[in-house]
């Protein structure tokens, strides 16, 4: 007979909330602890499995599994958790239970790997917001199905799920320019991600279409976070940078640092210099001036992920699809 997490404990002198965080691959624990406990579990004939079991009462059990690189993108957002609630309802009207794992690279991927196969789910939703190719092989060689969430790779043949990033870059860097006369800066992450490099595409897409040259936009790597992008932008206009007339942001906390960045130095927003972000946060209408912003329907998204994912998992000879979820514009008075 297999032993209980609470024994495990007890034999490895920690406590049952520690072995409980490493055998979910949760955050709490060190990396030495996980590999500790889960070394222990294999030893003594731990069913790493059985959480997964007990929970489901229905088809299965899924398992939002969230992929963290640097943790710079994704965090606990009000994009990211609406993006989850999303996927767990549509988890709920498939019949499926659903399971949520932290993934982090900093740590032994090879053990969390490991976990992830031994549970033995119905299918996996794969975040892959910071993924990028090359660390997209590792899950490539699961047996499970996936469905990958928020990023897309040509090469990789996975069924995805995303916003039509493209799309939405083009629609806010036109509307500055109908708006402002000027050619638009970019104010783009430091970070590179799938989803900002489709941007890029959408923001030089439509600088062409407008008949400008697309090396006379102004562009600075900011950090996609809001102190982040704050303290890039401040020290950009101290060292005598003059801004351009307006901006594009590859997202939400980008637009709102720089913005805050570009106030303390003087400049008016948007008579000065105009901006519009990506993601629509709710903090978007709280802001000064309100963000005009790129609006994504992250809750849709998580459930065309889960309804995605039940359909591969009941129909075995489906084929891979990319289901790209088209933005809008939200005007407000940033511009």
């Amino acid at each position: 007979m297999s032993v209980t997490a609470k024994e495990l404990a007890s034999a490895l002198g920690l406590s049952e909330a520690a072995v409980s965080l490493a055998l979910n691959n949760k955050p709490g624990v060190s990396t030495a602890t996980r590999k500790k406990v889960l070394e222990a579990a294999r030893a003594h004939g731990y069913d790493l499995g059985r959480k997964a079991a007990a929970l489901s009462a229905k088809k299965g059990t899924v398992c939002f599994a969230i992929y963290k690189k640097s943790g710079a993108v994704v965090d606990d957002t009000p994009f990211f958790s609406t993006l989850s609630d999303g996927v767990g309802l549509g988890c709920k009207k498939a019949g499926y239970d659903l399971v949520i794992r932290y993934l982090y690279e900093d740590d032994d991927m090879e053990e969390q790997m490991y976990v992830l196969q031994s549970a033995e789910f119905s299918g996996i939703i794969l975040l892959g917001t910071e993924l990028d190719e090359a660390s997209l092989g590792r899950f490539s060689r699961l047996k499970t199905p996936m469905v990958v969430l928020d990023t897309y790779f040509e090469t990789a043949e996975h069924d995805y799920i995303l916003i039509n990033n493209i799309q939405g870059a083009y629609l806010a860097t036109s509307y500055l320019i109908r708006k402002r006369k000027s050619q638009p800066g970019y104010l783009r992450s430091a970070y590179a991600i799938s989803n900002f490099d489709q941007r890029a595409d959408g923001f030089y897409k439509a600088i062409r279409a407008w008949g400008m040259a697309t090396s006379k936009s102004l562009v600075h790597r900011l950090t996609p976070s809001q102190e982040g992008a704050y303290s890039d932008m401040k020290a950009l206009l101290e060292s005598g940078e003059e801004p351009a007339d307006c901006y594009f942001a590859d997202n939400d906390h980008i637009a709102i640092g720089a913005m805050r960045a570009l106030t303390e130095a003087g400049y008016r927003i948007p008579e000065d210099v105009a901006v519009v972000g990506f993601d629509d946060l709710p903090l978007c209408d709280y802001v000064t001036p309100p963000l005009t912003t790129i609006r994504v329907p992250t809750h849709f998204m998580g459930q065309t992920a889960a309804k995605r994912l039940a359909q591969i998992i009941e129909e075995k000879d489906a084929l891979p699809v990319k289901i790209e979820i088209s933005t809008s514009l939200r005007k407000r008075k940033s511009v």
